[in-house]
Parts: C-alpha cells; structure tokens; sequence
C-alpha cells in the first residue's frame, strides 16, 4: 500500500474521511429541498408489451422525440420522460401514459 501511495503520490486514507465529511451535509440538504419541490420528473416504469404503440404515440405527442427516440422510451425501461416540469403537467402526462398502457412514477 504504502508503495502506491509512494509511487502515485496519493494518501489512500484521505479520500475515505473526506467522502464520510461531505455526505453529512449534503444528505440534510437534500431533506429540504424534498419539501419544498417545485418541480418534478415522470418516469416510465412498464409498459404493457400489446399496448407500446399506443404509449409510442402518447410518448411523441408528450415529448419533441421522433419515431426511434420514442420506441426506445418505451422499450428500455425505466425512462425519464418529463424533467423538472410543474406538478400539474406532470400529473396530467402519467393520466394520458397510463391510459396507454404504462405504468409510471412522479419522482
């Protein structure tokens, strides 16, 4: 070990302190941003294999994805669709998914 550390010029035990230092407060940080979220993220989670199409169209109509982009939303799952949009958006794009055929998440 102390032949790395010689060798790179690197202390091996710094890195493991300065991590466990910096997670405390980012971690707390977070916590208050969680109540106070403004805006939000949808998810897609499933999609039933005999109603893709369907959510292929709803995908496009939701999104500026084009045919390809859209079809790989809802094949390679799970797929952010919507970023940081109002909570009323995103609630009205997972109605008009899970009419689809998805099943989605607001995150």
């Amino acid at each position: 070990m102390k032949q790395i550390e010689s060798t790179f010029g690197v202390d091996a035990s710094a890195p493991v302190g300065g991590v466990m230092m910096a997670a405390g407060p980012a971690a707390a940080g977070g916590a208050e941003e969680a109540e106070a979220q403004t805006e939000f993220n949808l998810v897609i989670v499933d999609c039933a294999a005999d109603k893709r199409i369907a959510a292929i169209k709803v995908v496009r109509a939701l999104t500026t994805l084009g045919l390809k982009e859209a079809k790989d939303a809802v094949t390679a799952l799970p797929f952010t669709i919507l970023e940081n949009k109002p909570k009323a958006d995103v609630e009205k794009a997972k109605k008009e998914l899970e009419e689809s055929g998805c099943k989605c998440e607001i995150k």
